[in-house]
């Protein structure tokens, strides 16, 4: 049976509990056997999958972040999802990117399913 490692960012709680469910009801209809670390913000979910990935077959990121009157949002954005990528490509592993980035929360709100899809996408490549 494969595992899934979901990591998921908890810095705005609402949104990420409502990603993490959306992802949770995918592996569980798929028969998938996963376990979850929460972490405090998005920055911290490349380091949590490299510590982790040799002892799972695929994993799910989880979180949100949303732009603020700073550049943070782009330094944080940009570095998560390459970090994320070279994390997958150098491992052959997959990870689902479900950090989602918006401009506001009635935008992230809008958006939680993206757990949903992050699930889906790292189920189908399990079965390529």
């Amino acid at each position: 049976m494969k595992k899934i490692l979901i990591v998921s960012a908890n810095y705005y709680k609402d949104i990420s509990k409502k990603m993490l469910s959306s992802s949770i009801i995918i592996l569980k209809k798929n028969k998938f056997k996963f376990n979850i670390i929460e972490v405090p913000g998005v920055f911290e979910v490349p380091v949590t999958i490299s510590k982790k990935i040799k002892k799972y077959d695929a994993i799910i990121a989880l979180g949100c972040v949303i732009k603020g009157e700073t550049p943070h949002f782009d330094f944080i954005s940009n570095a998560t999802t390459q970090a994320i990528m070279d994390i997958s490509v150098n491992n052959k592993k997959p990870i689902g990117n479900g950090i989602i980035t918006c401009l506001n929360k009635k935008q992230a709100i809008a958006r939680y399913k993206k757990g949903k899809e992050a699930a889906e996408a790292v189920i189908s490549v399990l079965s390529q």
